[in-house]
């Protein structure tokens, strides 16, 4: 009986230590800049193409998505910046999208502790503006997200790139 049961737990601490160290389907990531005297930073899951078809089919135009895996992508500012013209205050927003095949919507939502989209509500949206999607000029097998080339966040996933201005 003392010989099945150590080799219970010897088989359980085994399982979880395996699946402890199994990398995640979407890994953490974290986009970091600073843009005028805006130091910006975005949390985000980073999802893989792995062979599908990913804008219009796995992320559907002209819903909302989390720009990302997992829990909603954080945007956060420590100063007032401008998104495209339109004003941002300093804190921490949800970074939500919705995709579309000439034209994406980008909104900041003052609900930033999510888990994906499942409760968004769009009354608590902070700021939305419409940015230009267009071919990437390289193929992104995971999503990417920069903060501060050219003034611009991007995010680019498999042959698309997305940017929108910031001033700080």
């Amino acid at each position: 009986m003392k010989k099945i049961l150590m080799f219970s737990l010897l088989t359980a601490i085994v399982a979880i230590t395996a699946c402890a160290q199994q990398p995640k389907a979407s890994p953490a990531q974290k986009a970091t800049g600073k843009i005028g005297k805006a130091n910006i930073t975005i949390n985000y899951s980073s999802p893989a193409v792995k062979g599908r078809n990913i804008f219009g089919d796995l992320v559907p135009y002209g819903k909302v998505w989390r720009t990302g895996a997992d829990e909603a992508t954080v945007f956060e500012t420590d100063s007032d910046v401008m998104i495209e013209g339109k004003k941002l205050a300093a804190g921490k927003y949800s970074l939500f999208t919705i995709p579309d095949a000439n034209s994406w919507t980008i909104i900041f939502n003052k609900t930033w502790n999510q888990w994906g989209s499942y409760k968004y509500k769009e009354d608590d949206d902070v700021l939305r503006v419409n940015a230009k999607p267009k071919k990437s000029a390289g193929f992104n097998e995971q999503l990417k997200i920069e903060v501060g080339k050219d003034n611009k966040v991007k995010i680019m996933w498999a042959d698309t790139e997305v940017a929108f201005d910031v001033k700080g």
